[in-house]
């Protein structure tokens, strides 16, 4: 019996490094691609990678017919659950550092508690409270001394476009939070592929128009193309693969934590691929986002 809990302890453990590296690289990818594609191709190409990645097998699982008697809800779905939040991300890292929308990125429980304690009557006791106010002091900090994350990988130091590129991780952040919200009202007991499968669909849809309006003039290098698809598949599709299996491996509080590991390897990568400085005063905000983010999560026992 023991032997078993340990390896199913281990299994959840290497999905849940694995889940994190995979969604921190994804901001490296985003840099790569939308430099020649634009946000907006960057987004539409990623999310229909994804659907055509996720499709077969959410198929293959027999969700077809759920699938078709709530496509239209779960298409719509897809617009704040993807299609927003992936163009806002691209136009961000354009701007500012892959890092620093990382870590932006993970304030996503931080606006979920907000959205739910708003629009679901969640209970928000005192020390929840506390979270989302060191949470939210965190991230104005973060976007107050934004001007020292400058790097040769950035490729617009200018205020206007690094404060626009902050605001846009934040309102994705919140698109975020609205589509947890919005699972737990209208979609509680569907399954988690079918919903992915179709918010990569909607999303593709919904962007399709204008993504072709912002295609760019010239022929995108081969190295954008490659990231666009490593983004899709592995950073969207195998992502969501894995965080199903984590959640039903480990629990949806244990799968919630992994967003805070996500900015550690942005960070990696940030430093190791686009030469990104990271100072000590972005670490300790982005430090002070995290923990109130998972203060007011409720994730910690004794504060609930």
């Amino acid at each position: 019996m023991s032997d078993s809990n340990s390896g199913d302890s281990q299994d959840w453990r290497v999905d849940y490094l694995m889940l994190a590296a995979l969604w921190g690289s994804s901001f490296l990818f985003m840099r790569l691609g939308a430099g020649e594609f634009g946000p907006l191709a960057t987004a539409w190409t990623r999310v229909c990678v994804a659907t055509l990645f996720l499709w077969p097998f959410m198929v293959w699982q027999g969700h077809w017919p759920l699938f078709k008697s709530k496509w239209k809800l779960i298409l719509s779905f897809g617009i704040f659950n993807s299609a927003l939040p992936f163009s806002l991300f691209a136009y961000a890292v354009m701007h500012i550092s892959t890092g620093l929308s990382a870590i932006l990125n993970a304030a996503v429980p931080l606006f979920a508690a907000m959205v739910a304690w708003v629009w679901l009557g969640d209970r928000l006791n005192r020390w929840r409270i506390a979270g989302l106010f060191i949470g939210f002091m965190g991230v104005t900090l973060l976007a107050r001394n934004q001007t020292s994350f400058h790097s040769d990988a950035n490729p617009d130091a200018s205020l206007w476009g690094q404060y626009t590129a902050i605001a846009a991780c934040l309102l994705a952040t919140l698109c975020y939070a609205i589509s947890g919200s919005f699972t737990k009202k209208y979609m509680p007991n569907l399954p988690p592929l079918v919903s992915s499968t179709g918010s990569q669909l909607g999303a593709t849809l919904a962007l399709t128009i204008p993504a072709l309006w912002a295609l760019p003039d010239s022929v995108p290098s081969t190295q954008a193309c490659l990231s666009l698809i490593v983004l899709g598949v592995a950073c969207t599709g195998i992502a969501y693969i894995l965080y199903f299996r984590l959640v039903n491996r480990a629990g949806p509080a244990k799968a919630l934590t992994v967003t805070f590991l996500i900015p550690v390897f942005a960070l990696i990568y940030s430093v190791t691929f686009l030469n990104e400085t990271v100072t000590l005063n972005m670490v300790f905000l982005g430090m002070v986002v995290v923990f109130g983010t998972a203060l007011s999560s409720g994730i910690f026992p004794k504060m609930k």
